[in-house]
């Protein structure tokens, strides 16, 4: 059976193409209070792990070791665009934990920001590490092998002490088994791991605390809540979702996008747990559905979400910035009343 359509692209009134998906949401039991598509497909969280990939130097306490601000951890749980400030906040943690640019391991990349990539090119410059929209987590990475004392080289390799750390965490965020996980690449080269559509929902509820977790791990949860609520533009940067969802809806709402077409969001008040996958992992369509959920959810007015609207209904334009179209998000009838 195919996913539902949950995104539609017009053009001249005339459907042109279309995005398939699976949205899942759960409460606090895990139970499965709204769902299209099949949940149980299976695939890679990407970046959405970052809130959880973060968390076992929290619970280590490489907060208070290190003296990290609540900007650094945002920026540790971040896709970030390489803008000025991202690059200022990474350089704040890697003097911190005594690290350089050339410790990262995750790779170069050009600025996902294109002015930042513009002013790269005129100073003649080539893209490095830092400007990996990943190097904020890899550099929460480095902390936790100077925090336990593990070597920082190898620390992308599976079996490097911090990454079993990782993922032991994962498979309790996500009550998923690790032996039915299959391990592979990110893009920026760190371990990541496959998991069903419903689990991922389930690992962002408990984004928002568990009764069954220690204290300890329930602080360093609030640590991220707090973190990414307080500094959404280190999660991501100018003109970004990530951003412009929680700078208008954090701390009740708080989101993480993620490659080929994830993206998670926990609705902390509500205690609930969203993940949303576009099935050919274009990115643009998952923003659409999440704003389509949020829209629907009732939590904010109209005038509030405002801001957001272009990011449900996109007008689409031409190099002579005519307008050809639209892409706009298929109704998903969230019921109002949960």
């Amino acid at each position: 059976m195919e996913n539902p359509i949950l995104v539609e692209v017009y053009r001249a009134g005339i459907l042109e193409s279309f995005h398939r998906g699976v949205v899942c949401v759960v409460d606090e039991n895990n139970e499965v209070i709204f769902q299209k598509g099949n949940i149980e497909q299976v695939c890679y969280p990407r970046s959405a792990m970052k809130f959880i990939q973060v968390l076992p130097l929290l619970e280590l306490g490489g907060m208070e070791k290190f003296g990290f601000t609540l900007e650094e951890i945002a920026l540790m749980c971040g896709s970030h665009n390489a803008e000025a400030e991202h690059l200022s906040v990474l350089q704040q943690i890697l003097t911190k934990i005594k690290c350089t640019p050339e410790d990262l391991n995750c790779g170069a990349q050009t600025p996902t920001d294109k002015k930042a990539a513009e002013a790269l090119l005129l100073k003649g410059e080539k893209p490095g590490q830092i400007h990996n929209n990943c190097s904020g987590k890899h550099a929460g990475m480095l902390a936790l092998c100077k925090l336990i004392g593990a070597p920082i080289h190898g620390y992308l390799n599976q079996d490097h002490p911090i990454q079993a750390l990782i993922l032991d965490a994962v498979e309790v965020l996500y009550e998923y088994p690790k032996n039915k996980m299959v391990a592979a690449l990110d893009g920026c080269s760190a371990p990541i791991y496959s998991i069903p559509v419903y689990n991922q929902a389930i690992a962002y509820q408990n984004i928002n605390g568990n009764k069954n977790y220690a204290a300890v791990r329930n602080s360093a949860l609030a640590i991220i809540r707090k973190a990414v609520s307080a500094h959404p533009f280190m999660v991501a940067g100018s003109k970004r979702y990530c951003t412009d969802m929680m700078t208008i809806t954090a701390p009740q709402i708080i989101g993480k996008t993620g490659a080929e077409g994830v993206f998670c969001m926990s609705f902390t008040e509500k205690k609930w747990g969203v993940c949303i996958k576009i099935d050919d992992g274009k990115m643009q369509p998952q923003y659409h559905v999440a704003e389509k959920l949020i829209e629907e959810s009732g939590i904010f007015d109209n005038e509030t979400l405002a801001p957001l609207k272009h990011y449900s209904h996109t007008p689409l334009h031409n190099f002579n910035k005519l307008k050809t179209g639209e892409m706009l998000s298929v109704a998903l009838n969230f019921p109002k009343n949960l």
